[in-house]
């Protein structure tokens, strides 16, 4: 494993990189509504990232064995746990979708977020998994500073999860991130704490946890070899947040004035 530590100035790339794609995302948040369809999402994104003079990481994006990625996004809706290709079929209301954007800077550092979106009034299950998700990527976060472990992490969030009753997608995880859209470290949503990689400052990793209403199995939906569905369609949701480990703590980078208002266990942002 070869972790990727970044310098003072690998820092500020990677600050301005987030900042720019939870901006992506603050200008999406007011369009989402029943009726828009995804593809519309992703033409909003695209238009953003090319005004702040970025560019999309997934569009064209073909990892060994898989097709090219056809949006400049990820846009997984309902029972779609991720990967959620864009598409013409509107939002209905009551449906809950992920929208998740990486941008890469002109200086080649990539920023990486997600958030979930409520299609007007949803069922008190969907608000309910989407704010749980929510709260559990923020437990995970809480447990970042040097000395840490990456099991302290997924345990916090298994054992929130598992006990409200939701289950923890195992098959994609977090990982770390810079000039590269994906690097060392696996970031795993369950987990032993004490056990994995010690954190050390410098690092910069997402935490993206991907809990389920039902069981945790999921599958490929179709054949176009990205979709990733719930096993027995249940409700999917996922939260986001790139992170960096600072020498007393840790700085969530991917926040901006258009976040969602934080859980009330979060007493800070950074340390």
């Amino acid at each position: 494993m070869s972790i990727t530590i970044k310098d003072a100035a690998g820092i500020a790339g990677m600050r301005e990189a987030c900042r720019l794609a939870s901006e992506v995302l603050d200008q999406i948040t007011p369009h989402i509504r029943p009726g828009l369809t995804t593809l519309e999402i992703d033409q909003i994104g695209a238009a953003a990232m090319a005004a702040q003079g970025t560019r999309s990481a997934t569009i064209g994006y073909q990892p060994p064995g898989y097709p090219p990625y056809p949006g400049h996004l990820c846009t997984s809706v309902n029972h779609v746990v991720c990967h959620g290709i864009p598409n013409d079929k509107p939002l209905k209301k009551g449906d809950i979708v992920n929208v998740d954007v990486t941008v890469i800077t002109k200086d080649g550092w990539f920023g990486d977020t997600s958030r979930m979106f409520l299609v007007g009034e949803c069922s008190v299950a969907a608000k309910r998994l989407a704010q749980l998700t929510y709260e559990s990527m923020w437990l995970g976060i809480q447990q970042v500073k040097p000395g840490a472990r990456l099991g302290d992490i997924g345990h916090v969030i298994q054992q929130f999860a598992e006990g409200h009753n939701l289950s923890v997608v195992r098959e994609f995880c977090g990982h770390g991130i810079g000039q590269k859209f994906h690097e060392d470290p696996q970031v795993l949503h369950y987990g032993r704490p004490g056990t994995g990689v010690e954190l050390v400052p410098g690092m910069t990793f997402t935490i993206e946890p991907m809990l389920n209403l039902g069981r945790r199995e999921i599958k490929e939906l179709g054949k176009d070899g990205w979709t990733i569905v719930t096993k027995d369609r249940s409700l999917s949701a996922q939260w986001e947040h790139t992170i960096l480990v600072t020498e007393t703590g840790f700085d969530v980078l991917t926040l901006s004035d258009g976040y969602p208002p934080l859980p009330s266990f979060v007493t800070t942002t950074s340390t």
